[in-house]
């Protein structure tokens, strides 16, 4: 059997036993091992991958014969870093829960969801893509309405509402467009060679959009996104940022922009624009924010702003530093999300007025964080510069005044990243945290495998880089816009 057929079907029976599980402490550790045995899948891909413009592991099934729709997956360089994302941040987001009291339907959802993340970076037709994206909505709607904290179903609702409309809109762009092949099939190659007119493109263009742009999410379709990233519980929040908002990014290389060119040609400097509004909104929202794990979610919208905005700039550097930092932003992010679980843990709190001198009794987490913050900050020799040096490199291309606004999330990161870790770790400390206890066990097996993963990727970035090369030169070439 395939390797990549192996891939998609182990979480979603992975997630079948895990639902008769109901001891807390067997459900926790057998779903540990489940996770990370699906990470080794990972590695036949990795060693057998070729660097080309080729899609490899192909492997296409009958599905429903009557309306040409076919079960086609293979990976490239642009998704298989993706994979590889998921796969390696599904056990560790695991392995952060064993301080929490979840029976095995939650790490049930988590591995549903996780067959609709692979699904979604697998998916060369886009019926099966469809499929993928809306598989993934369900159980992280479940597992944000059930464990999350506050008015959580009146937020998940709109979530919910927000996404499942652009899913609709998205839905009808496909079955239109699949109506005008020649064969009515939703093959990715068939769609992105269709003549379409002008005007069409341009509709298409705003119904993948606004499907893709909520996911992400980019301004002005962000505003489910702080609420349900705070309320929800920390691992729904680690699987939200971490890897789902990254389906939408993904989205916009591998579907919109190559299937309706002329409509990117029309309205993509609108879309890059509005990317970039978002970022430098979000950031000063930032500033104000005293909640620390709201303060992290918008963060999230300023760097996914910035990853968009180097998505529709549309040339090697753009792209190939989106798809850097989409796995940078994934692991930083569910790094600080754990971070301040583990603040809420010890103190009861995660409001930063009321927080102050932890690092004295936990200087093993003032030291993690400290590079995590950095990371975040993209200081050089971290993941995230990395990544944010080639997507500002790529919108310069677009205009300096792009760029100018864009490089505005490095001195914005800086200032509430810094606020942050000043507010919680350093002056005196406070007299009912003095007893507090530092990282050890599991907490420290993660932060420290996550911190490994930021410098690594920030000495080492020609490994991914290389990954990614060949298939997003092929790709602008397809697409070009001069």
């Amino acid at each position: 059997m395939n390797n990549l057929l192996i891939l998609l079907l182990f979480p979603l029976v992975t997630a079948v036993v895990l639902l008769f599980v109901k001891q807390n402490s067997l459900a926790k550790r057998l779903a540990l091992i489940l996770t990370l045995i699906q990470a080794g899948l990972s590695i036949p891909l990795i060693t057998n991958f070729v660097p080309d413009a080729s899609i490899q592991f192909e492997q296409s099934y009958p599905w429903i014969s009557q309306l040409n729709i076919v079960f086609h997956i293979g990976l490239d360089g642009i998704s298989l870093p993706l994979i590889l994302l998921t796969n390696a941040l599904i056990p560790l987001i695991v392995l952060g829960t064993f301080g929490s009291n979840f029976k095995g339907s939650f790490y049930a959802l988590v591995s549903f969801m996780q067959t609709g993340l692979l699904l979604v970076f697998v998916a060369l037709d886009a019926f099966t893509f469809y499929v993928g994206w809306e598989l993934a909505l369900i159980p992280i709607y479940f597992i944000c309405a059930l464990w999350g904290e506050g008015d959580r179903i009146a937020i998940n609702l709109k979530f919910f509402v927000y996404t499942f409309l652009g899913s609709i809109l998205m839905l009808v762009a496909l079955v239109f467009l699949g109506n005008q092949t020649p064969g009515g099939d939703y093959e990715w190659a068939t769609l992105t060679s269709l003549s379409l007119s002008e005007s069409t493109q341009g509709w298409v263009f705003w119904a993948f959009f606004f499907a893709f742009a909520v996911k992400i999410p980019i301004f002005p379709f962000h505003t489910w996104q702080p609420n349900t990233y705070t309320f929800a519980p920390t691992a729904g929040t680690m699987l939200l940022a971490g890897i789902m908002l990254k389906m939408g990014t993904y989205a916009l290389i591998r579907w919109l922009i190559p299937v309706v060119p002329e409509g990117v040609q029309n309205y993509g400097t609108f879309a890059l624009t509005l990317a970039i509004i978002g970022l430098v909104y979000a950031s000063i929202i930032a500033f104000k924010q005293r909640d620390a794990k709201r303060l992290i979610a918008y963060s999230s919208i300023a760097h996914v702003g910035l990853i968009s905005a180097g998505i529709f700039s549309w040339n090697q550097a753009g792209i190939q530093g989106a798809i850097f930092q989409m796995v940078s932003h994934g692991i930083s992010v569910v790094a600080l999300f754990y971070v301040i679980e583990i603040w809420m843990q010890r103190t009861n709190t995660r409001d930063l007025s009321e927080l102050g001198g932890l690092a004295k009794n936990m200087p093993r987490l003032a030291a993690l964080l400290l590079i995590l913050t950095m990371g975040a900050v993209g200081l050089p020799l971290t993941a995230n510069f990395i990544g944010e040096f080639l997507l500002l490199k790529g919108v310069y291309e677009q205009g300096l005044i792009y760029a100018a606004f864009g490089g505005l999330t490095l001195i914005f990161s800086a200032v509430y990243m810094l606020r942050m870790y000043q507010k919680a770790m350093l002056g005196p400390v406070i007299e009912r945290f003095k007893d507090v206890s530092d990282v050890r066990g599991h907490e420290l097996i993660l932060l420290v495998v996550l911190v490994g993963f930021t410098l690594y990727l920030g000495l080492f970035p020609n490994g991914l880089l290389n990954l990614s090369q060949a298939s997003v030169e092929q790709l602008i070439q397809q697409v070009n816009f001069n």
